[in-house]
């Protein structure tokens, strides 16, 4: 099965997107599916975009199972990288901060030389997201370095600092 779907399709799935905030969430997640009813049954494009409205309108026992079935469907590229943050995302806040951890800490151990641009940019959200799942698995100092290791490559000055500084977080007192 191709992982494409036709540009006038991503077109209005960003359309729907964009007007968020203009939708009662259930009527949202309908609009979505049935967008996403339009491409064949189990097409990872479409399962994914499901499984963020769920996630995006409080639905995020809804939106994990659907996750899973996109990347297992063949999910690729920027959105399977944003696939794998959301259902970690979405496990931390469902309290399994351990799994959320495994998820994101696979994720970050991938070859940035293997990811395109756009998927390698995503590299500091792992970061941002592996960090809290962290925090939430009692890993706080870890937690803390991850963060403002990220966030070094973002400073202005101080970045060489910083990034000594949130190393030296996991290697000082409480390690």
């Amino acid at each position: 099965m191709t992982t494409t779907a036709p540009p006038d399709w991503e077109q209005r799935v960003a359309a729907l997107w964009a007007a968020i905030e203009d939708h009662q969430p259930g009527d949202f997640r309908a609009q979505m599916t049935r967008l996403a009813d339009e491409l064949p049954t189990g097409h990872p494009l479409a399962l994914f975009e499901v499984a963020s409205a769920n996630d995006s309108t409080g639905e995020p026992d809804a939106a994990a199972p659907l996750y899973r079935r996109a990347l297992r469907a063949g999910l690729t590229g920027y959105r399977r990288r944003r696939a794998v943050i959301q259902l970690a995302s979405t496990l931390r806040n469902l309290g399994r901060a351990d799994e959320s951890v495994a998820l994101l800490t696979a994720e970050r151990e991938l070859d940035p030389a293997s990811l395109d641009e756009a998927t390698a940019g995503l590299g500091d959200a792992v970061d941002a997201f592996l960090a809290l799942a962290l925090a939430d698995s009692g890993r706080e100092r870890e937690a803390a370095a991850l963060a403002l290791n990220a966030l070094s490559r973002h400073l202005p000055r101080y970045n060489r600092s910083l990034a000594c500084y949130a190393e030296a977080l996991c290697d000082g007192p409480g390690r």
